[in-house]
């Protein structure tokens, strides 16, 4: 899954693809290094972002959409949000996929996926962009996402959605410790049978550990821990740099095939 911000200010590429030539050249550069999904988003959700109207969302990413989807046939889109306006707006232009970091908050979500026979992607945050890097808590971590995705599901095949995508939501509202032990963890997401992706693409995680690396200095780090995160189960990685993330799965499903 390859990501298409169209934001001013996305922690690492913000304000780059807001102009549709330079966004529509995204795509096909990211279509052509093996993106098989594009996942638009018009809000961004690094910490401390500040929330966008509904019609703000979408004058951002309709004219992407529209223009893209004709052309990128052989990619599926997804739409990166939390408003059930941008949602169905999307949907109905033939989006694949609703990638929703709220862990479904606005269960119309589910109704739309459900209505269009679209994927949800269900991810987990404690607390919303704004505060969800203030000290965040738990028990377990690992213990407590099991019990939300159980939950969430139920909640989902009651609304009458069938094709689910689970992601651990790696840097909403975790500590470092946490979003390790999660990645360390993550076959234990296996269990409910759906499709795990990860998202750590850039993430301050890698800056931390890397002693204060900026985002644009986090490749390297970036393909290690999405090379662990595969052989940990992930299904699916979402990431900025599509060329070197492709490459890295073609290695793993060779090592993989001769075992």
């Amino acid at each position: 899954m390859g990501i298409l911000n169209v934001t001013p200010d996305s922690f690492s590429d913000g304000g780059r693809y807001t102009d549709m030539n330079r966004a529509m050249d995204r795509i096909h550069i990211m279509q052509k290094n093996g993106a098989e999904i594009i996942d638009v988003g018009g809000e961004s959700t690094r910490p401390g972002a500040e929330p966008v109207s509904v019609q703000e969302e979408l004058d951002r990413v309709m004219p992407v959409l529209e223009k893209g989807i004709p052309i990128f046939n052989k990619a599926e889109f997804s739409i990166d949000t939390t408003k059930q306006e941008v949602a169905k707006e999307a949907l109905e232009l033939g989006v694949s996929f609703v990638n929703d970091v709220s862990g479904l908050k606005d269960p119309v979500l589910a109704d739309l996926c459900a209505e269009y026979d679209a994927t949800y992607i269900l991810m987990h945050s404690q607390g919303d962009p704004k505060t969800m890097q203030q000290d965040p808590q738990y028990d377990d971590v690992v213990s407590d996402l099991l019990s939300f995705f159980g939950d969430k599901l139920t909640l989902l095949q009651e609304r009458g959605v069938q094709k689910v995508i689970l992601d651990p939501g790696i840097g909403f509202g975790k500590t470092l410790e946490h979003n390790l032990k999660l990645i360390a963890h993550l076959e234990e997401f296996q269990k409910f049978g759906f499709p795990v992706l990860v998202g750590a693409s850039r993430k301050s995680l890698i800056g931390t550990i890397l002693d204060g690396q900026p985002a644009e200095d986090r490749l390297t780090g970036t393909i290690a821990l999405h090379y662990h995160a595969l052989m940990k189960g992930a299904n699916i990685l979402r990431v900025h740099d599509v060329k070197e993330a492709s490459d890295s799965i073609r290695i793993f499903n060779a090592v993989q095939s001769q075992q």
